[in-house]
């Protein structure tokens, strides 16, 4: 769905600092902590351009580590730039999430008249 997925595309950068706020994860874990929490259609493909940007901005940082089952896996962290950014996407996150939800309750509990 065009709509869903252009969405997305303005939250996902705070989504996944939140993410990695919350622990290191490498990049395949933080697609399918995305699935875990209902964000099925963003792929793999989506997820790498936006680490490597915030990566590239000091958002985040990465560190190759051992893995359990097969090659080093590249675990990405909060860097302190990035803990400021996930403040500053959460405080713009609750400035519209409340007014957006405001209107739509409102909007849906009058009747169209396509005057108002």
């Amino acid at each position: 769905m065009k709509l869903r997925s252009q969405l997305l595309k303005g939250i996902l950068e705070g989504v996944i600092l939140a993410i990695i706020h919350r622990e290191s994860v490498y990049g395949y874990e933080l697609s399918l902590k995305l699935q875990h929490f209902g964000l099925n259609d963003v792929s793999e493909g989506s997820i790498y351009p936006i680490l490597l940007r915030l990566q590239k901005e000091k958002l985040i940082c990465g560190e190759m580590k051992d893995s359990p089952s097969g090659p080093k896996r590249k675990y990405y962290h909060l860097t302190e730039k990035g803990q400021q950014a996930l403040a500053d996407f959460l405080r713009e996150w609750e400035s519209i999430q409340g007014p957006v939800q405001n209107i739509i309750r409102w909007g849906l509990s009058h009747e169209y008249k396509g005057t108002d």
